[in-house]
């Protein structure tokens, strides 16, 4: 059987020092990890000034600290990396990967630490070690390498072949000097788990949830609470089934959130809201223009699912079709009450409504 090597042995590149790339760069960093970042612009300025500076949202005063971490310009410049973290969105991720295999080739390990399924698609033809990392946490970037984060972890690792467990089992040890770290049985149940929890950004978005105050907190809380079960629903029926990750709501939690009377989940959803941060798909809209989002590969996926295996899905499918109509640049909010009567046309269309 062969050892792991000591996870501060290995030479580790992390690629995109966003909200959670960066919180993780940091923790790896604090631990001892030898760990590079590549990025470029202000991003690489601030990294080279200061370091990351993190901090825990609900204690940011007792929790605030920097970390210098080494950089570098280009993937070659670390030519004998043995992980690389990639912590891009899977809208970057091609041109990412492409760039990273011409200039570092197969040799490291690729965690691919993106949401949704493309990254499946996108990294096997140009790597062959690939593991697939589900972030169990939420972060924010409050400029560059300033970030705000709820927990440390967790994270879940996963590969599609299980001939790779040496692998995941090297990359599981470095992760784990930063925040807690599982392996998952089941990939796809992972993914797939986390999937419908981020179906909570594109409606969180659309309704300027922490950019905006929300116009109708039962509104919104009705099109949350079934937006995410309708999410539970469409992967079961493709097959999928719940993988556990600490400090989200369970599948049961999400059904009671629909059966229960909504005033008695109120005081619930309301301490969630406080906790929650702004998503990243809401910066991505309301702070930059909307030049990218994830709302074709998280909720355009489930829709598509939901087609695929005779599913209803009115409200993923409505809040979909209005991301697609209004983000862009020039965004503005949507009223809660306003994407909850565009939901409700489309489960009985006016048409069909008693006069």
């Amino acid at each position: 059987m062969l050892s792991t090597p000591d996870p501060r042995a290995e030479k580790v590149l992390l690629v995109g020092a966003g909200a959670i790339g960066a919180s993780v760069a940091a923790w790896l960093a604090e631990a001892g990890a030898n760990i590079w970042v590549c990025d470029i612009g202000d991003t690489l300025a601030a990294l080279r000034a200061g370091g990351v500076t993190t901090y825990r949202t609900d204690a940011p005063e007792a929790t605030r600290r920097a970390v210098q971490i080494n950089t570098i310009e280009r993937f070659a410049d670390l030519p004998d990396a043995d992980i690389v973290l990639l912590a891009v969105k899977n809208y970057d991720l091609a041109a990412v990967a492409a760039e990273l295999r011409a200039q570092l080739g197969d040799r490291p390990i690729i965690v691919s630490m993106a949401n949704g399924v493309d990254n499946q698609t996108i990294l096997p033809p140009l790597f062959s070690k690939v593991v697939y990392c589900i972030v169990g946490f939420n972060a924010r970037r409050d400029r560059p390498v300033v970030v705000g984060y709820q927990k440390r972890g967790p994270l879940i690792l996963g590969v599609a072949d299980q001939a790779l467990q040496p692998q995941l089992q090297r990359a599981q040890a470095l992760l784990s000097l930063a925040c807690p770290t599982e392996a998952a049985p089941d990939l796809q149940d992972a993914v797939h788990t986390k999937i419908v929890m981020n179906l909570t950004n594109a409606l969180d978005a659309l309704v300027g949830h922490g950019y905006a105050p929300l116009s109708n907190f039962d509104a919104y809380q009705r099109l949350l609470s079934h937006t995410l079960w309708e999410g539970v629903k469409i992967i079961r029926a493709a097959g999928y089934r719940e993988h556990a990750i600490a400090g989200m709501p369970s599948f049961l939690m999400l059904r009671l959130a629909i059966l229960a009377p909504r005033w008695i989940a109120r005081p619930l959803f309301r301490r969630k809201l406080r906790a929650m941060v702004m998503s990243s798909m809401t910066q991505d809209v309301a702070l930059h223009d909307a030049r990218n989002t994830e709302l074709e590969s998280l909720t355009g996926y489930i829709v598509r699912l939901a087609r695929r295996n005779g599913v209803p899905a009115p409200y993923n499918a409505t809040i979909y079709r209005l991301g697609r109509e209004r983000f862009r640049p020039g965004f503005t909010p949507m009223r809660c009450e306003d994407v909850l009567a565009a939901v409700e046309d489309v489960i009985q269309p006016p048409s069909e409504k008693r006069p």
